[in-house]
């Protein structure tokens, strides 16, 4: 006997979840911290270890890192072309297209630090500023945030890099930089993650 086509389920069973609605609301899974370990201190972060009670009220435990956080500036030379760098980053052993970007000081405001960011790595200060997006970089290891700025109405002042900062600054139209994003030619999750918010939202600014 032939055999016969798969049939055709319930509608139960092809979509088991609900659309989701802003409106909803939604379950409250918070973890509480009960006890904390300082692992490591570095220069530049710090790891942690915390026993949290869950949800059902088991307990479990958390590592992560303290991080103070960082700027990422898309800083435009023109209507669509943008200022980049290429340099080497040691824990993955290669070197990155990213877009201008640094770590916030202590008790520095980040609209500080993407200023000074950009002059100390391009060279470049501008009169136009706007904070559009913040990036959760690593949430289930980190809790590093990301502020992305967009700069505009440049000026060349020169370069203040750091000591043992060493990059190449060049510029690339935003349709060359989403394109090569497409094709896995940056892939710096940061860099990655504001082209293509500009590419898809930046309009909404003007």
């Amino acid at each position: 006997m032939m055999g016969q086509g798969p049939q055709s389920k319930p509608q139960s069973q092809l979509q088991p979840y609900e659309p989701y609605r802003a409106s909803a609301e939604r379950a409250d899974f918070t973890e509480h911290t009960i006890s904390s370990e300082r692992l490591l201190t570095g220069k530049l972060i710090k790891v942690q270890s915390d026993q949290v009670r869950l949800p059902d009220g088991t307990e479990s435990y958390r590592e992560y890192v303290l991080h103070p956080g960082a700027v990422i500036i898309a800083a435009f030379i023109d209507a669509d072309t943008l200022i980049f760098e290429h340099q080497y980053r040691h824990p993955p052993r290669r070197h990155f297209i990213e877009l201008p970007a640094g770590k916030i000081d202590e008790d520095e405001p980040h609209f500080a630090t993407a200023r000074r960011e950009l002059l100390e790595e391009t060279g470049y200060v501008a009169r136009q500023w706007a904070h559009v997006a913040t990036l959760d970089a690593g949430i289930g290891y980190s809790n590093e945030k990301i502020e992305l700025h967009i700069a505009r109405d440049l000026e060349f002042r020169g370069h203040q890099r750091d000591v043992g900062e060493f990059m190449e600054v060049f510029t690339l139209s935003l349709k060359e930089a989403v394109e090569m994003v497409g094709r896995g030619e940056i892939t710096d999750t940061k860099t990655a993650f504001s082209l293509l918010w500009l590419d898809k939202f930046q309009h909404t600014l003007l």
